[in-house]
């Protein structure tokens, strides 16, 4: 009886389905990645994560943590991506994004072709950190001008002097002189005069 309960019943599945599995489950990370395995659990190893570390290899915590999340929808985040990495400078002083942000629109102008959203303006990263500190604003909160130059790109505002309206082109003046200024005339249009 101890012997039956210890046979495990390995799915039937190719080798070379196998292989093609592993390497699928190898080309994704995280979520999309338990994702995967537990749709695959499911269908070859009736959603056991016993079964899916012995046939295809993979960890049965991640198995299992996968099949949690498909079972009750909820996708878990690591701490690495939840808590890593450093806040856009926007993120870390909004009052001051806010204030750079009605300072660029009030010298702004939208891209002459209106082909794009971005729009062009003639503050540069320097002249917003001199206005910006005159409104109040803490030299330490305030980011150097190349940072400065970033944040304004990334909100849209690319550093370009504002094109003006551009003039007409100036055309010659036509010579009835000219040959090349004149339509000839068809002699086979002209109407014949009466000689009365």
């Amino acid at each position: 009886m101890n012997s039956n309960l210890n046979a495990v019943v390995k799915p039937s599945v190719d080798v070379s389905h196998l292989e093609d599995l592993k390497l699928a489950a190898s080309n994704r990370l995280g979520a999309p990645r338990r994702a995967f395995q537990a749709a695959m659990a499911l269908k070859y190893c009736a959603g056991s994560a016993r079964q899916g570390e012995l046939v295809f290899g993979w960890n049965r915590h991640t198995l299992a943590l996968g099949l949690a999340e498909k079972r009750t929808g909820i996708v878990c985040l690591g701490a690495q991506e939840a808590f890593c990495g450093n806040k856009s400078w926007e993120e870390k002083h909004p009052q001051e994004a806010t204030a750079l942000r009605g300072l660029a629109e009030s010298h702004s102008q939208q891209d002459p072709t209106f082909r794009t959203t971005l729009a062009y303006t003639r503050l540069t990263a320097k002249e917003a950190l001199k206005q910006l500190s005159e409104q109040g604003f803490a030299q330490d909160a305030l980011p150097s001008p190349s940072t400065m130059a970033l944040v304004l790109n990334r909100n849209g505002y690319r550093l370009r002097p504002v094109v003006k309206a551009k003039p007409q082109k100036k055309f010659q003046k036509l010579i009835s002189s000219s040959t090349t200024s004149c339509k000839r005339a068809d002699p086979a249009r002209r109407m014949p005069t009466s000689s009365a």
